[in-house]
């Protein structure tokens, strides 16, 4: 009866996640609905991203100096070039902004890029999976009931603009959330040698068209 009670007092914190536009370059909208009253509080959103994803910091600085997204990422050096098998999981903290058209609901975007992936076998999609994001609440001056919330080991400011100390809170009762599929466009495996030959023809091509000009336009 008093994990029913506590469960009851203690309302399901509710996030969704959103992948707007089309292609590799799209915007990831994250929104969450509190069981609670956050007045005072910073919220954000704490998720993994894997290999095949990345935010490039470069564009999230731009964005913060313009005030639209407020986010920490780490590691803070990317390597935005690198394929998918050769990248790794970054770590995003998404500072979430209040909803004016729900009074308990916080949202925020925040560009991403899908990176190139191996050519497969027999498919022309690969899958990215995003995981759920994890909620976070950071209290500085109000308390939160502690039946609910469990101190998180989050070592980031209250505020991306802020270098102070806070403590992060996480919620102890956390329903299934789902996970979000990207969908990347990959090559065929049994295309590599067309692909190959191709593209030696090409070059083949082109070089001599340059050659063919330096021998004719240059001077020597």
């Amino acid at each position: 009866c008093v994990t029913l009670d506590v469960q009851a007092a203690c309302r399901d914190t509710a996030v969704t996640q959103e992948l707007l536009k089309e292609g590799f370059h799209r915007d990831l909208l994250v929104k969450a609905e509190l069981g609670e009253d956050a007045g005072g509080c910073a919220v954000a959103a704490r998720m993994r991203l894997p290999p095949g994803i990345y935010v490039d910091p470069y564009e999230l600085a731009t964005l913060q100096q313009h005030n639209l997204t407020k986010a920490v990422l780490f590691p803070d050096v990317i390597d935005v070039e690198a394929p998918e098998y050769l990248a790794r999981d970054l770590l995003l903290l998404l500072f979430l902004e209040p909803d004016p058209r729900c009074a308990r609901c916080f949202r925020a975007a925040v560009p991403v890029h899908a990176r190139y992936h191996r050519p497969a076998q027999g498919t022309e999609e690969a899958l990215v999976v995003l995981e759920s994001p994890e909620v976070l609440l950071c209290c500085c001056h109000s308390r939160l009931s502690a039946e609910c919330w469990e101190p998180a080991e989050v070592d980031t400011p209250c505020s991306s603009d802020s270098a102070g100390p806070c403590q992060w809170h996480s919620t102890k009762h956390r329903p299934a959330y789902e996970e979000l599929m990207l969908r990347v466009p990959v090559g065929l495996r049994e295309h590599s040698s067309l692909v190959c030959a191709l593209t030696l023809l090409t070059t083949g091509l082109c070089s001599g068209l340059i050659l063919a000009a330096a021998c004719k336009y240059g001077h020597f």
